[in-house]
């Protein structure tokens, strides 16, 4: 389905872009961003109506497709309906994930971490599966994966998301290797907390009933003061999408106010 209220051509102008999880926070905020700089724009998320309300504003260069990017038909189905729609695929963007909940290993439900898995970790395997054929088409490209700061450290009582978030790196690395013969490169994206539902979730996991304690104990162990926000880590995101990144590949990309630096 076409969106309304198109915007002027920039530095991905002629592109065409898939995002997944394009109707989460990070998902609008990078859609925005790559629609300003001219690419047409794809949103993948589970929700057609929040689809369409995350792209009604971006104009006639965005759609989206309701897809479950843990499921290879469905994976398979919205690198097509790329290809089908803006001619080719020329940056992806794996940016659908999941948090979990907030529980030491021994008590973590084993259906939660394996959700978690395969949302985070299995979804881009399959983003990479198809999507790395249609860059290849297209005679290269650029891949974004959407990590974490936890991707880097350990982080008590969220053993589902660290894992899936260190196991991206890997499949980075991987990918990077596989994809330069074709002139695909691939990155990772590496946040600390940003603004959002998800950081709220966890907040609230932390410490029920004191969420606010939890976020500015948080904030504290930031050298900069405080969270990212979307638009920030949208414009890294930008970066590696374009070619001003073209001889970045198998880079980890971090985010984070200094965080890693302490």
């Amino acid at each position: 389905m076409a969106c309304a209220d198109g915007m002027n051509a920039g530095r991905l102008q002629g592109k065409a872009a898939i995002i997944t999880g394009g109707s989460g926070t990070l998902g609008r905020a990078m859609a925005r961003a790559f629609v300003r700089e001219g690419a047409s724009v794809l949103l993948v998320d589970l929700d057609a109506r929040a689809l369409g309300e995350a792209c009604r504003v971006l104009g006639d260069a965005a759609s989206f497709v309701a897809a479950d990017v843990t499921q290879p038909t469905d994976a398979a189905r919205y690198i097509r309906v790329a290809e089908e729609r803006y001619g080719g695929v020329d940056v992806l963007v794996c940016n659908a994930g999941v948090e979990g909940v907030v529980m030491d290993i021994p008590d973590y439900p084993l259906e939660v971490y394996q959700r978690v898995m395969s949302v985070n970790v299995t979804g881009v395997f399959l983003g990479l599966k198809y999507g790395m054929p249609a860059l290849t088409r297209r005679g290269g490209g650029s891949v974004v994966i959407m990590s974490s700061n936890s991707g880097l450290r350990g982080a008590s009582g969220v053993s589902a998301y660290v894992a899936s978030k260190h196991a991206v790196v890997g499949l980075m690395r991987v990918a990077t290797l596989e994809g330069a013969p074709h002139k695909i490169r691939v990155n990772t994206v590496n946040p600390s907390p940003i603004e959002g539902r998800m950081m709220q979730s966890l907040e609230e996991g932390f410490a029920p009933g004191a969420a606010d304690q939890v976020k500015q104990d948080i904030i504290a162990s930031i050298p900069a003061g405080r969270y990212g926000t979307p638009e920030e880590v949208a414009n890294l995101v930008l970066f590696l999408a374009s070619d001003e990144s073209s001889y970045c590949s198998g880079g980890v990309y971090v985010i984070d106010g200094g965080r890693t630096a302490k």
